[in-house]
């Protein structure tokens, strides 16, 4: 890419109108971004015909399913970079700490997360004057509401690849396997692997993900399916603790039962993995100061 176009780049062009070349870049399509920077689509495209005649040159092939940018679209979004994030995203946070910010604030997570992990450390946001509305999902569906401006912020344990969402590690837990001492104790009477197949498992769905991870790690192969499955994991925990059978869990849903005796922690014979979690955003949310006040408490809250 030649200087001249980097110098050239901003010349008369607004804020507004590169966040708009930024969204529908992002989302290749002019709709979607027009809602999500708040404008109407006209606008949106009024923006987009500007910087076109300012560069003299098209930035989007239009299509019937959206658009494709061209080859000086690229070299715009390179140039770009993130650092229009990082600038508005910057002025919305000195902007909610210059005033006292209120509005609603919508946040989602796993409902395991969401009841033992976030919910008991959400009173920095509400004292700060923030409505809150909170949402339970998987991953996919977290990242589909973030990406359709139907939240502002998730929590996973999954680091998301979208470029169009930014994140923030939060911290890591270990994953445990556990059952209740008797289950525990039939295990221990066989070699490992056979007392784990041979004795009933619990998982968050057919997919097994946080098993799989440490069966992995420790280099055992499961031969069956789940005898039972429950897409919150307090309701695996509770199953535990009655004896139904074991499972893989991040150390923090099982902390007070280990220490109770309640559960077991089963020994890795490799290794005991981690399982680390993120705050995730859609780019574009950090635009307005809530947001962005609400992941700056979120972030300190949540590392505490």
């Amino acid at each position: 890419m030649a200087d001249g176009h980097k110098s050239g780049y901003g010349t008369g062009m607004s804020l507004l109108q590169l966040r708009t070349f930024v969204e529908v870049y992002r989302r290749r399509s002019l709709s979607e971004a027009a809602r999500a920077i708040g404008i109407t689509q006209p606008a949106a495209s009024q923006h987009i015909a500007s910087l076109e005649a300012q560069l003299g040159r098209p930035l989007f092939d239009r299509h019937s399913r959206g658009v494709r940018p061209t080859a000086i679209a690229d070299d715009l979004a390179a140039s770009i970079g993130s650092s229009l994030d990082t600038a508005e995203s910057a002025l919305a946070s000195a902007r909610a700490r210059s005033s006292r910010i209120s509005g609603t604030v919508h946040i989602a997570a796993p409902s395991d997360l969401l009841g033992e992990m976030i919910a008991p450390r959400l009173a920095p946001l509400l004292d700060a004057g923030l409505d809150l509305r909170l949402h339970i999902g998987g991953r996919e569906a977290l990242y589909a509401l973030l990406l359709e401006d139907k939240v502002h912020l998730a929590v996973t344990a999954s680091q998301p690849e979208d470029p169009r969402l930014a994140f923030h590690p939060l911290g890591e837990e270990h994953l445990r396997a556990v059952a209740s001492p008797a289950v525990a104790m039939r295990i221990a009477e066989l070699p490992l692997a056979d007392g784990l197949n041979r004795t009933a498992h619990l998982a968050y769905d057919l997919d097994r993900p946080l098993l799989r991870t440490w069966l992995h790690a420790n280099q055992i192969e499961l031969t069956s399916q789940p005898a039972l499955t429950a897409p919150d994991l307090r309701v695996l925990r509770s199953g535990l603790c009655a004896g139904l059978g074991w499972t893989v869990m991040p150390g923090y849903l099982t902390r007070s039962e280990r220490a109770a005796c309640t559960l077991i922690e089963i020994p890795a014979p490799v290794t005991v993995p981690r399982n680390a979690y993120y705050l995730v955003w859609a780019r574009s949310s950090l635009r307005h100061p809530r947001v962005a006040m609400a992941r700056d408490a979120l972030i300190a809250a949540l590392r505490k």
